[in-house]
């Protein structure tokens, strides 16, 4: 024990070993003593040694805690010796002096540690990554250490996050794949979370936060094993905004789990978890003394709802995101601080980039906050004091940036919001009592300064932005210079600025200031002929543009002559050719002789590449270092990138080409038109087919109703079926005085059912006598047909067909008749049968019924109700052979009239070949006469002629003999 005492400081004498030897003496110990008391000793020894001596342990003795690890799993102090000495070697120099002061941390966070030499952190950085590696070397390690977080003691367990912890640090691409791949390795982390002891549980985070970093699919495993539901509980037990550090870990971790992953981010919207973020921002009315912890934990917060809104995000995603915090009033608490006083102002500043992105595209929540007032007497719109803010030069940058970011979110893809920011400027809407936001735009981009400038010219340009109507409407904004003189268009005013060479021109001189009034002006006239027109009747616009344009300018002036070039660009392009000094071929033709058509293109391309483009052009934010950087607009860059090559192509096109795009044009427009009319009638037919999709379900609701009102009759029918037959029953079983009444009663039920039998009798009579009447017109009519047929040859053999059904259908009718006849007979009979049966019921009044009586009764009882119901269903049969016979008629009809049409025809045919005849005939005739003629012309020539009587004569005679010869 001598040899411990000398370790752990003790006096001893003799020389002292070095901390090499007395590390290698430790570790041959570690790994030879057979008593666990003994290896504890020399552990503990190690731990003691490793902040000292930490190469030289990391070097000898790693292996030999590792095996310590895995065989000594019952001893929880040697385990928790082990790992403590781990993490001395593989931790940095700066994490050691943090432990040696606190040992403990709630957080493991110390912000005012001092700093160590750069050398020698750097040095302890290598040394840390080369231990790690080696440890990681064998994936086995780190299950090990997966494994031992499952003890529950303290000591094992702290120790491990710590060391696990590490790892990541150094190597977590590594140790994330090992984890990943590890059975219920992600699982075991997050029982961290539940662990009563609150350091090993804030250790825990720490933990999570190293593991979820840029892993997808960590992220969405620790997600679903319900770290949502966990962070939220622990941040309201924390206190929320008011708590302390751990609060801020938590929200670093909601942050890595759900930015950039769109998984977590829906998982988060559908399980509910943004109205739990609400009390987040409840603050109270005293928001003077917030404490720093406060100030970090609301960043984060805030950060966290702009990661579920954020641009980047699928816009179906972000929609959904943005209509959860409206319903849940989520925007109005942040509408609340965004009015409050005394918030910090790198809060404000975030607030306000916020809102902007939760109202980013969707109208109900621009709606709402067009409706926000400030709590001011009296009260402002919420815009006009954002505003305010942006055109006053005393505000921080970051704010006048944000306030800017916000009025753009506001007029994103709002039709709506930009027709009431145009109208403040419209000589009819303008109160001169109250500032308004078209004032304040108007007084930034007419102000002195540069910044103002630039951030009133790109707002009213997100007034403008894909909006025609009011790219017109600002056209008759007339402002008001100075006393004395007339006052000019806002059009006018931003070219006399850029073009005139007063103390206006002095003041816009700054690059910062022209480039703002360029970009709206380019955002104006852009696809706006009318503009582009007002823009072209100033004389002196277009030969300021040339002139900048041609001028060999400084570095900082490129940018300048390019944002020119594309205005004149757009000049030509939407140019509707209606000054006669200023059409297209004319511009093209003065950039051709004053500029150079290859200068010019090269001019245009110098927007693109200046290096403050490509960042403008990331994200719509707007984001600057500083504000001489302030130069570019995100949308403006969509625009430049749309335009540059139709511009480059309309300046080289010829007069030909031009003509030929806009037939091509023309056509294509019609083709819309076509396509719109199509449009239109299937939008019509989709909406009769609605409404007969109604018809249809209700008619079916109707069918349905009837079903259930027939089965219900069927019900009651049945029901007095059953009836009946008890009454028969009934008959059977009383007394003789009882059975008279009772066949009195069924007698009666006959008499009534026989009434019935005759109505129906009767009605079948007058239905006979109808068909009967309708069936002789039908004849009259066949007979007129036939008479009217008979003369045509052609048609004779179809009306012969005619004439046969029609007599087998009259047969068919006649034996139907014989069979309603018999009917009648057999009914009569029927009733004069039950009349008499009637009456000696009545007549056998002395009271005896035997039961030989009743059983006739029955039976003739019986024989009638079938006899009607087979009459009933004879009845019902003629009516559906009534129901053929017309339909037989009817088709007769439709063939006689197909008969005299084709009558007409061959009638019309034969006159026509008559004609055709006379014709022949005529021309016969005239072919006589000629041939006579030149017959007669040869006889006084003296040729020897034949005529043509002699010929025929000839022929006969010839015929003659060919019939004697054949008798």
């Amino acid at each position: 024990m001598n040899f411990f005492r000398g370790v752990m400081g003790g006096q001893a004498t003799g020389p002292q070993p070095s901390g090499a030897e007395t590390i290698h003496k430790l570790c041959d110990r570690v790994a030879s003593s057979t008593l666990l008391e003994d290896r504890r000793d020399a552990v503990r020894a190690l731990k003691s040694l490793s902040k000292k001596y930490r190469m030289e342990v990391g070097t000898q003795a790693m292996d030999h805690l590792i095996n310590i690890l895995q065989t000594d799993r019952s001893d929880s102090e040697i385990l928790g010796y082990a790992l403590d000495t781990l993490y001395n070697i593989l931790c940095n120099d700066e994490e050691e002096e943090q432990d040696a002061v606190t040992p403990i941390s709630a957080s493991g966070k110390h912000k005012n540690a001092s700093m160590p030499d750069e050398n020698a952190q750097k040095q302890s950085d290598d040394l840390g990554a080369q231990f790690t590696e080696q440890f990681v070397q064998d994936a086995e390690h780190v299950t090990l250490l997966l494994s031992l977080l499952e003890e529950f003691d303290f000591h094992v367990r702290w120790p491990g996050v710590k060391l696990l912890t590490v790892l990541l640090k150094n190597q977590g691409v590594q140790v994330q794949g090992i984890i990943l791949v590890s059975p219920m390795g992600v699982s075991r982390l997050m029982d961290l979370l539940a662990d009563s002891r609150e350091v090993i549980r804030n250790d825990g985070l720490l933990l999570l936060q190293q593991l979820t970093k840029s892993n997808a699919a960590i992220q969405k495993i620790v997600a679903f094993e319900n770290a949502f539901e966990r962070l939220l509980d622990i941040i309201t037990e924390e206190g929320s905004s008011d708590g302390g550090i751990v609060v801020e870990d938590c929200l670093l971790l909601l942050l890595n789990l759900l930015k950039n992953n769109s998984s977590n981010q829906n998982f988060f919207k559908e399980g509910s978890y943004i109205q739990r973020m609400k009390p987040w921002f409840e603050i109270g009315d005293d928001n003077s003394g917030w404490s720093a912890q406060k100030v970090t934990n609301l960043h984060l917060m805030l950060q966290l709802v702009r990661v579920m809104v954020s641009p980047v995000n699928s816009p179906g995603a972000t929609a959904s995101c943005q209509k959860s915090m409206y319903q849940c009033g989520l925007l109005q608490q942040l509408c609340t601080i965004l009015m409050a006083t005394g918030v910090p102002a790198d809060i404000l500043t975030e607030t306000i980039n916020t809102v902007s992105e939760v109202i980013r595209g969707s109208q109900v929540n621009q709606d709402y906050f067009a409706s926000v007032n400030a709590p001011s007497n009296p009260p402002r719109p919420a815009i006009v004091v954002l505003l305010m803010s942006m055109v006053n030069e005393r505000q921080p940058f970051v704010l006048r940036c944000a306030v800017l970011y916000c009025f753009q979110c506001f007029l994103y893809k709002n039709q709506k919001g930009q027709g009431e920011i145009v109208a403040t400027l419209l000589p009819s809407t303008i109160d001169a009592n109250s500032i308004s936001a078209g004032q304040l735009l108007c007084g930034g981009l007419f102000s002195v300064d540069s910044l103002s400038n630039w951030c009133a010219a790109v707002a009213l340009a997100h007034s403008l932005q894909d909006n025609l109507t009011q790219k017109e409407q600002l056209l008759r904004v007339q402002l008001a210079t100075s006393l004395g003189k007339p006052p000019v268009s806002l059009l006018q005013q931003c070219t006399n600025i850029l073009s005139q060479g007063d103390k206006i021109v002095r003041r816009g001189s700054k690059v910062q200031t022209r480039v703002g009034l360029l970009m709206l002006l380019c955002t104006w006239i852009n696809n706006c002929p009318i503009a582009v027109t007002h823009f072209l009747h100033n004389q002196e616009n277009v030969p300021f543009l040339t002139a900048q344009i041609s001028e060999n300018l400084g570095e900082d002036e490129r940018l300048v002559q390019g944002l020119c070039a594309l205005l004149l660009g757009i000049c030509i392009y939407y140019n509707d050719n209606s000054l006669e000094n200023y059409t297209k071929e004319k511009l093209k033709q003065l950039i051709e002789k004053r500029i150079g058509k290859e200068n010019f293109v090269e001019k245009l391309g110098f927007i693109t590449k200046h290096e403050l483009y490509s960042r403008a052009a990331q994200k719509p934010q707007p984001v600057f270092p500083s504000p001489e950087q302030m130069l570019f607009d995100h949308e403006f860059t969509k625009l430049v990138k749309e335009l540059e090559g139709v511009i480059t192509k309309a300046v080289h096109k010829s007069n030909e080409e031009e003509k030929k795009e806009e037939e091509v044009k023309k056509t294509l427009e019609q083709h819309d038109n076509i396509v719109t009319q199509y449009k239109d009638l299937i939008r019509e037919q989709d909406s009769q087919i609605q409404e007969l999709k109604e018809q249809v379900a209700s008619m079916s609701s109707q069918s349905e109703l009837m079903q259930t009102t027939v089965t219900q009759q069927l019900s009651q029918i049945q029901q007095h079926k059953d009836q009946y037959n008890i009454l028969k029953l009934k008959i059977g079983k009383e007394s003789q005085p009882n059975s008279q009444e009772d066949a009195a009663q069924v007698n009666g039920l006959q008499t009534e059912e026989l009434t019935q039998l005759r109505e129906e009798v009767e009605e079948l009579r007058k239905q006979h006598a109808l068909l009967q009447t309708q069936l002789g017109d039908k004849d009259a009519l066949l007979d007129t047909l036939k008479s009217e047929t008979a003369e045509s040859s052609a048609g004779g053999s179809d009306n012969t067909e005619l004439l046969k059904e029609l007599e087998a259908l009259r047969s068919q009718v006649q034996s139907q008749s014989a069979e309603i006849n018999q009917m009648k007979t057999e009914r009569q009979e029927l009733l004069t049968r039950a009349e008499a049966g009637s009456q000696d019921a009545v007549s056998s009044s002395d009271g005896s019924l035997d039961a030989a009586k009743m059983a006739e009764l029955e039976s003739r009882l019986a024989a009638q109700s079938t006899e009607t119901q087979r009459l009933k269903e004879e009845a019902k049969s003629l009516s559906e052979s009534r129901a053929e016979l017309e339909q037989q008629l009817a088709s007769a009809t439709s063939t006689v009239a197909i008969l005299q049409t084709e009558k007409a025809k061959l009638q019309t045919e034969v006159q026509e070949s008559k004609k055709e005849q006379d014709d022949l005939l005529m021309l016969l005739a005239d072919q006589d006469q000629k041939i006579n003629a030149l017959k007669q012309k040869l006889k006084d020539l003296g040729e020897t002629v034949d005529d043509e009587d002699d010929l025929d004569g000839r022929d006969q005679t010839d015929d003659d003999d060919e019939d004697e010869d054949e008798d």
